[in-house]
């Protein structure tokens, strides 16, 4: 299903599976990349404090990167599409622990993210897509 979607866009995939952040913090990058030029993202992923924006800086450089496989496609007018943090898996191994009630010791939770970032050529998309872009 997913991969039909992406199919029929046109798009291009990267992603980084397993990111040690948690998925909760990178959504928060997610959310302001979405929609926009993808050469405009990294300018604004560069200045960003959040610790997400050097995660997502490369993943999309890297569907950049992709896209450029492909000799048909304008690098400069790449869209992103889709921009996800999913939740991974907890790492269970070398846990440490905090003080808990009543004397027990506590895990750290240790959380994971699949990010995924999704661009496509201008022209592969809606027009109402279009213009939020170059809003």
């Amino acid at each position: 299903m997913k991969n039909e979607i992406i199919k029929d866009l046109g798009g291009f995939v990267a992603r980084h599976r397993y990111a040690r952040i948690s998925s909760r913090k990178a959504r928060l990058v997610a959310d302001v990349i979405r929609g926009r030029n993808a050469n405009d993202a990294l300018e604004i992923l560069e200045l960003m404090p959040q610790r997400g924006s050097a995660f997502f800086a490369k993943i999309v450089a890297s569907a950049i990167a992709n896209a450029s496989l492909d000799e048909t496609v304008d690098t400069n007018d790449l869209i992103i599409v889709d921009c996800r943090a999913d939740d991974g898996p907890m790492l269970n191994n070398r846990l440490r622990y905090r003080p808990g009630p009543q004397g027990r010791a506590m895990p750290y939770r240790k959380k994971t993210a699949h990010l995924s970032v999704i661009v496509a050529p201008l022209g592969a998309i809606g027009d109402d897509a279009a213009e939020a872009a170059n809003a």
